[in-house]
């Protein structure tokens, strides 16, 4: 089930029962534009704490700056890691900088739980190449003799997901200024909700968490202030890639 909400998340998210959610994954405005729609609501994340399971967590879209800007919001929860979201392209506005070509996903914990308690499922994907390691000593868990030669992993064997992940933005197909592709939030999703488990995202925009919790399996819950958006979110679920078509003639 995808619950999607018209209203502003403080106020929504009064209305939300203790407890009921198995993770907060959202892009919130990171206050770096003197756009209308580009303000951070003060006071957030702290309200999100009360909502979420014990075993529940959240991963947070932003730049450096942003987290740096708002750090003492985040009092309350615990950094896990990070993601780095490396684009095809990038902004240029500041011509003495390097080019910026990336965003973070920034994954918390309350700080009231405990790490081993948390829900995680690690990501695995199943291209990895052999590598040739020539041991100087015996790890109780490999094969073969002292500096004996052995392979760690088989052609197309699994590995964990790298925390640099390449995908191609969402312009000139995006129904939101800062719409995220699904490929990118997919693994994030499975990393820290179960199947049938509850995603909250408070800053909906286009809807793609919803749309890629639907995929996953999972239900979602959906808080958009803008009420085009809102539109947006519904005609998606509905029938996603007709309207991304049309959206990008």
């Amino acid at each position: 089930m995808i619950n999607i909400i018209h209203g502003d998340m403080l106020d929504v998210l009064r209305s939300l029962p203790d407890a009921s959610v198995d993770c907060v994954a959202t892009d919130p405005p990171y206050g770096e534009t003197s756009l209308e729609w580009d303000r951070w609501p003060a006071g957030w994340p702290e309200r999100l704490l009360r909502v979420l399971k014990p075993t529940g967590s959240m991963w947070v879209f932003g730049s450096l700056r942003m987290f740096f800007d708002h750090l003492p919001e985040f009092v309350g929860w615990q950094m896990s890691h990070e993601v780095i979201w490396e684009k095809q392209n990038g902004t240029g506005f500041f011509t003495d900088r390097f080019r910026r070509v990336h965003e973070m996903a920034v994954h918390f914990y309350p700080s009231a739980s405990r790490w081993a308690d948390i829900y995680k499922a690690p990501q695995m994907t199943l291209d990895a190449r052999a590598r040739v390691i020539r041991k100087k000593a015996k790890p109780a868990q490999w094969q073969g003799e002292r500096g004996a030669t052995v392979y760690r992993s088989e052609d197309g064997g699994p590995r964990l997901v790298r925390s640099v992940i390449f995908a191609p933005n969402e312009h000139g197909r995006a129904l939101h200024p800062t719409q995220k592709p699904s490929v990118l939030v997919a693994p994030l999703l499975r990393y820290a909700c179960p199947v049938g488990g509850v995603v909250l995202d408070p800053f909906a925009g286009s809807g793609t968490t919803g749309v890629v919790a639907r995929e996953c399996g999972m239900q979602a819950i959906l808080i958009e202030k803008n009420a085009a958006f809102v539109d947006v979110i519904r005609q998606r679920l509905d029938d996603d890639a007709p309207l991304l078509r049309r959206a990008a003639e």
